[in-house]
């Protein structure tokens, strides 16, 4: 094939992929003038306009409410629980305390050792808790998307993260030491190391917090669109369809409660896996081989 059109084809290729991207991206909307039919999900939603202080650099939007409303519920959530702790627990009590456990017992001290867990249940335990609670806006009615979705607050607590373990590693080992084992790890021979720390520095300086980043972001996008896609197309089906299409609304309805259910497991897992990955991290860092 020529090399023409050979570059015409892989561009036809390249335009049919990001016109199909375009159609499966993050949650349905149209513009005021359209009406009818089934509108395909679109990137805006995940950039909403501004509540407040529009064209200012203190643009307040519907993400950043979203992220303030659970903020202040889940201060408002410990502080009744600490206030009303009791001796003989109620249900609300063993749930909160069941979730403290799980963090202390099965992450820091499973991963970090009882003696060194202690100082850093504190930072795991607030990080699942933000986590979860930012997540599990995504299947609440009214507000139907996660404080996750957006880079930025994935971003933050990465890099809170990423000040942590270096933090810890610096103490435990000094920055001479903490950088030696870091990118130079023991009983390899010397001439790998040409290959190993070049490796060894993009994992512990730039990967780690990106991919922590990055991979809670992607999950709670995936798991809004694709609720997002079922409940659409549910409208769709039931109040606009054909009456011989109307029956399709109740499988896309069966299927957008089943995404709820699974993005409601997400939500909690991948609290789970970043706080794991907060405490490894740490673990590695302090410890003198890794």
């Amino acid at each position: 094939m020529p090399t023409r059109t050979r570059a015409r084809s892989i561009n036809d290729h390249q335009e049919l992929a990001l016109s199909s991207l375009a159609m499966i991206a993050p949650f349905a909307t149209h513009d005021e003038g359209e009406s009818g039919g089934f509108h395909a999900p679109s990137i805006t939603d995940f950039f909403p306009p501004p509540i407040l202080f529009e064209g200012t650099p203190f643009e307040f939007n519907r993400i950043q409410l979203v992220r303030l409303l659970v903020a202040l519920v889940l201060v408002v959530v410990m502080v009744i629980a600490a206030r009303r702790a009791k001796l003989v627990p109620d249900r609300f009590q063993n749930v909160i305390e069941m979730l403290l456990d799980f963090v202390r017992v099965n992450v820091a001290e499973e991963i970090l050792g009882k003696e060194r867990a202690r100082k850093y249940v504190p930072l795991l335990t607030t990080i699942f808790f933000a986590i979860l609670a930012f997540n599990i806006t995504g299947i609440i009615p009214g507000i139907n998307i996660a404080g996750t979705a957006l880079i930025g607050l994935p971003v933050v607590l990465a890099l809170w993260v990423y000040v942590m373990y270096l933090g810890a590693g610096v103490k435990a080992h000094g920055v001479g030491g903490f950088l030696k084992a870091s990118l130079f790890p023991p009983g390899v021979p010397w001439f790998m190391y040409v290959l190993l720390t070049p490796i060894e520095f993009l994992t512990v300086f730039i990967i780690r917090p990106a991919t922590l980043a990055i991979r809670l972001m992607a999950n709670m996008v995936a798991g809004h669109l694709m609720l997002v896609l079922c409940f659409s197309a549910t409208q769709y089906f039931i109040f606009e369809a054909a009456p011989a299409m109307k029956a399709f609304g109740a499988l896309t309805f069966t299927a957008g409660f089943a995404m709820t259910l699974f993005e409601a497991f997400v939500a909690a897992l991948q609290a789970y896996i970043f706080v794991v990955l907060t405490a490894v991290y740490i673990s590695l860092s302090v410890e003198e081989e890794h």
